[in-house]
């Protein structure tokens, strides 16, 4: 029987590859050197992309492949994908939830703990031999006892709030509306600014939309304040980055614990000449378990999806 043609966007891990080479006919649109010209030669058999959510589908991309049925993402964001030419034509469109949400919740609470207690410069202190000729490490701040607020109260954001309250912090959030499962001693607030007004750290845990963009821009930024911490597990547009590296330049804010940018891996260089910012390379969901079950997910979701099944993971 002839196995389904799809696009693979960008690579996945040896442990993917392997069983999706075997499942599909796998043109890699990453390895192309001239990738119009492999579009024109292979986009009318293409039935399915393989993607990242980073990476997405274009709809320049989806107009040069007229039998495309689904794209399947590796990831839970999907801003990337251009869903309004996916409905016009009916494409489906899946994504990974569920399976990371547990790693990006960990990942944003260690970057709080981690800028909080200073322990990249605590480790640096020890190596480079300050300890012994220096003495003790500067003193840094506590996070028991403080405040912290959620702006965005899905998964990610629901798992970060049950890890904070761990650590016996205020916990405050910010959703479009209240959400019933969200226990009665967290605080519903009704707009971003507010909430930012009214605690020491923000995580950003929403899903990215044109509804979000820069939705943390100056005036949040403004509100949490040159005693505040910004932490962004989401996705890089859901903060205005220029207006972010202002404040942290000039100290309006505290610092930022970030795990995403514009225009990654190629950050504006401004980040690296700052101290009050902790940079991760986009690794939230970076677990051998949760990137093994990320795959598994995203190939269920095109096996079902020609076995003319439902999606298991529906965006759209």
């Amino acid at each position: 029987m002839t196995k389904p043609h799809i696009l693979q966007m960008g690579p996945y891990p040896e442990w993917d590859q392997v069983p999706l080479d075997a499942a599909f006919t796998v043109h890699r649109y990453f390895e192309a050197a001239d990738k119009p010209a492999l579009l024109a030669a292979v986009g009318k058999d293409i039935r399915g992309i393989a993607t990242r959510g980073e990476l997405g589908a274009s709809a320049d991309i989806i107009a040069a492949l007229p039998n495309l049925e689904v794209i399947s993402v590796y990831g839970v964001g999907y801003d990337a994908v251009d869903l309004n030419a996916c409905r016009a034509r009916g494409i489906r469109v899946s994504n990974t939830p569920d399976v990371l949400t547990k790693d990006v919740a960990d990942l944003g609470v260690a970057m709080m703990l981690a800028l909080s207690r200073g322990m990249i410069g605590a480790e640096t202190w020890v190596r480079d031999g300050s300890w012994a000729q220096k003495g003790l490490y500067p003193l840094k701040s506590r996070v028991w006892g403080k405040k912290a607020g959620v702006l965005g109260l899905g998964r990610i954001g629901f798992e970060v709030a049950k890890r904070l309250q761990g650590f016996d912090l205020d916990i405050a959030y910010c959703n479009p509306t209240p959400k019933d499962s969200a226990p009665g001693h967290w605080r519903y607030v009704a707009n971003p600014v507010s909430l930012a007004a009214e605690v020491d750290f923000l995580f950003v845990t929403l899903a990215a939309s044109a509804a979000t963009r820069h939705i943390v821009g100056k005036e949040v930024i403004a509100a949490l304040g040159p005693e505040g911490m910004l932490i962004n597990v989401s996705r890089a547009s859901n903060i205005d980055e220029d207006a972010l590296l202002t404040a942290l330049e000039t100290k309006a804010l505290g610092s930022a614990a970030l795990d995403v940018f514009e225009g990654e891996p190629k950050l504006n260089p401004r980040f690296l000449a700052l101290d009050n910012v902790l940079l991760q390379p986009h690794h939230a969901s970076g677990t051998v378990e949760t990137r093994k079950a990320m795959g598994q997910l995203l190939r269920d979701n095109l096996t079902a999806h020609f076995a003319g099944r439902n999606l298991l993971t529906p965006v759209l």
